[in-house]
């Protein structure tokens, strides 16, 4: 198992980007959450197989329709704390 920790920019709140993100990750059956940041952006941890993660990364770049993501930062982290399902922060 894998996880990586995403930083996510641009117009990413009020768009349904966290329940959208939370969708995708449901889809590929990975585990973590999603959360709203106070300085406009958006956090997710992830975990499962890399190539599902990946598949989710490259979701996030483009996001929900009405989203205009300007980067995601990504950092590969070691498993501390297995999480069991997917939710929104």
């Amino acid at each position: 198992m894998q996880q990586v920790h995403l930083i996510i920019s641009g117009r990413v709140q009020g768009v349904f980007y966290r329940a959208s993100c939370q969708d995708v990750a449901v889809k590929y059956g990975l585990n973590g959450w999603v959360k709203n940041l106070p300085d406009g952006k958006v956090e997710v941890l992830v975990q499962g197989e890399k190539d599902k993660i990946e598949k989710l990364i490259e979701w996030c770049k483009k996001g929900p329709p009405n989203a205009d993501v300007s980067g995601v930062e990504v950092q590969w982290e070691e498993v501390t704390e297995v999480f069991n399902g997917f939710g929104i922060k």
